[in-house]
């Protein structure tokens, strides 16, 4: 019960930090996408420092959560943060669920209930291969590089759901690696876990990852980068604690069947809800993020069609000219 109420208080905080953080990082320079220098300049916005605030507080209790419980059962209640995200844009936009909204919540609570049922995640399994340790992290390094790379010749709304799904894969990865620390501390002591590269590819992996989902939430609205991002993580995460932690779920053919139906479910709500109206993403939002005035085009229409509606006034005309005539002949005088 307690693995269920951190992870779901972790995707609380997580949530509410997303969108205050995308509200903040949408006012950055577009100059500073992917560069260093955008973190300095969102550390100057006290908003993006609030979001980070609640951000850092949702990862401390998603690492109590991992900690007791295997990140195949945390992941996919991590997911649920874009509800919260949604509650919070909701209120600030003062959009109702209406029936997409509706629809989005509930498949992806279906969904993560299916997974969970059907899979019923374990630990416990034996320990992988420093080999496949290896090969698994260095698959979702390459994946993060590829996307990264991609995303560097796409248009902006693009790139930032390019983006954020690189940002995913690290997120999840770093789930996995966190889970594989707190277990080395609990086993080994403080000094084991020191001497291990665990931690140190954690705060790695965190620290890209913030850089690449910064710059996703600057290059478009939060709904072109937040269900990449959400869907990507626990996928990520579920598919490394099976590669190299040992988790385990079941594989009989009714179970794989439903676990991948659940996974599907949880996709798909989380695509239905970031598209929602009440996420950020309006007209308004879509022209600032392109460089465009909000209004500017608008009022010109406007004006012409104010013009249009004008009845259409001649130009003024002159009176016409006659073309100059002779004079008459004079009349004949007693000397002719």
């Amino acid at each position: 019960m307690a693995v269920f109420v951190l992870a779901l208080s972790a995707a609380c905080f997580l949530g509410l930090g997303f969108v205050l953080q995308q509200h903040a990082a949408q006012q950055a320079p577009r100059s500073d996408l992917l560069h260093w220098r955008l973190l300095l300049d969102l550390l100057r916005m006290p908003g993006w420092l609030l979001g980070t605030g609640f951000m850092i507080t949702g990862l401390i209790l998603s690492a109590l959560a991992l900690n007791q419980g295997e990140v195949s059962l945390v992941e996919p209640l991590l997911a649920t943060n874009l509800i919260f995200a949604m509650a919070l844009a909701r209120v600030l936009t003062r959009q109702t669920l209406g029936r997409s909204g509706w629809a989005g919540v509930l498949l992806l609570a279906l969904g993560v209930t299916a997974f969970i049922v059907a899979g019923r995640p374990t630990g416990g399994g034996p320990p992988a291969s420093e080999l496949r340790h290896w090969l698994v992290v260095g698959t979702v390094v390459g994946l993060t590089l590829l996307l990264i790379s991609t995303a560097r010749r796409l248009p902006l709304f693009e790139e930032a759901t390019v983006l954020a799904l690189a940002a995913g894969l690290l997120y999840g990865l770093q789930d996995a690696l966190t889970r594989a620390t707190t277990q080395r501390l609990d086993q080994q002591g403080l000094e084991a876990v020191l001497r291990s590269w665990q931690p140190y590819a954690v705060v790695a992996a965190g620290v890209v990852g913030l850089l690449l989902v910064q710059s996703a939430f600057e290059a478009a609205p939060l709904r072109m980068s937040l269900p990449a991002l959400t869907a990507a993580q626990p996928i990520t995460g579920i598919a490394c604690a099976v590669g190299f932690l040992g988790d385990r779920l079941r594989v009989t053919p009714g179970a794989l069947a439903w676990q991948a139906a659940g996974l599907v479910a949880v996709v798909i709500g989380v695509v239905v809800i970031g598209r929602h109206p009440a996420m950020p993403g309006t007209t308004g939002d879509i022209l600032e993020s392109i460089g465009e005035v909000p209004g500017g085009s608008a009022e010109k229409d406007a004006d012409d069609a104010d013009d249009a509606d004008d009845p259409p006034t001649d130009p003024p005309t002159e009176p016409p000219t006659e073309p100059p005539t002779d004079p008459p002949p004079a009349p004949p005088t007693d000397r002719d």
